[in-house]
């Protein structure tokens, strides 16, 4: 079963023309630098998947209005940001096949840069009297940093486990992901179990969004701009390599992980591990988790009236386990 994003975009492109112009509208600045910057930040924009979610699911349980627009300006504002600052951290040259905004301008231009998309995310919700927006955004961003310093943290000894790895993407990547889902229905609807079942969706869709960018990374193409096998080189533990270790001998184990926190950017090492992940089930059950949690999102989408907009998300769900980038 495989879709595209064209076919899933279809039944709101003419809303997503609309999100563009508020979105170049909520970056515009007076200052020469940051116009210019703003404007390859558009040039430069991936798939706005957490914008086309959240218009989707305004579509799915109302009409999309205003309020649709801000939500969907929100956070891909909060996105950009954390991609701008994640880059800064990562000391990443390129985003999206692009150079990075810390490539072109340096670090400190980028965090400043970073800092006011931020700060006009959370604008947009004070002149738009978008409080519970603004509320479950804010929360958005502590959990993300969170996720982050604990990521972080964990990389430093390489002892992450299954629950530690859950709690991790669960934060930094599954719920903004939820938050899109539920800010696009709090422009349309003030009900608290269609607000609660958005999230549970956007959760469990983030999860499987994060799984498959595991997976991905452990193949032999680009990805966005950027390398494979990256993660093992920036000592990060994914699924994939969590359930390998899991699986093999202690031993063995050991001496992957030795590898890893003493050279890991050694091309041989990097090569014995993937062949290691594979070999001990790591790829298979990584696929066989993150298709439950694709399952899980397709079964939350059963709350839901029937729709165009609902049969997109279906589609999407297929769309973030398929994916090739």
């Amino acid at each position: 079963m495989s879709y595209n994003l064209k076919e899933i975009r279809s039944v709101i492109l003419p809303e997503l023309e609309q999100f563009e112009e508020h979105f170049k509208l909520a970056i515009k600045s007076r200052i020469p630098l940051l116009d210019k910057i703003s404007l390859y930040i558009i040039k430069s924009k991936g798939k706005q998947f957490r914008p086309m979610l959240s218009m989707l699911c305004s579509k799915m349980c109302g009409e999309i209005n205003k309020n649709s627009f801000t939500a969907a300006t929100m956070v891909e504002l909060l996105h950009t940001a954390t991609l701008v600052h994640d880059d800064v951290v990562d000391d990443s040259d390129q985003r999206r096949g692009f150079f990075s905004i810390n490539a072109l301008w340096k670090n400190k231009i980028a965090v400043l840069v970073g800092d006011y998309l931020l700060s006009k995310g959370l604008l947009i919700a004070l002149q738009d009297n978008q409080f519970e927006m603004l509320k479950i955004l804010s929360q958005a961003v502590s959990d993300m940093s969170e996720g982050e310093l604990l990521q972080l943290e964990k990389a430093r000894r390489l002892d992450i486990t299954k629950d530690i790895y859950y709690q991790i993407i669960r934060q930094k990547t599954a719920s903004l992901i939820a938050v899109s889902c539920q800010c696009g229905g709090i422009s349309v609807t003030n009900d608290q179990n269609v607000l609660m079942n958005l999230q549970e969706f956007g959760i469990n869709l983030g999860i499987a969004f994060q799984i498959k960018d595991d997976l991905m990374d452990l193949g032999t193409s680009t990805f966005l701009g950027k390398p494979k096998i990256q993660d093992i080189r920036e000592k990060k533990m994914t699924l994939p390599l969590i359930l390998a270790l899991q699986n093999a001998p202690p031993s063995i184990s050991k001496d992957i992980i030795g590898g890893i926190r003493n050279d890991s950017e050694n091309e041989k090492i990097i090569r014995t591990t993937v062949e290691f992940i594979h070999k001990y089930n790591g790829v298979s059950q990584a696929t066989e988790e993150m298709n439950q949690y694709r399952d899980k999102a397709l079964e939350q989408l059963h709350n839901f009236p029937e729709n165009e907009a609902r049969e997109s998300l279906r589609k999407l769900c297929y769309f973030v386990t398929e994916r090739e980038n």
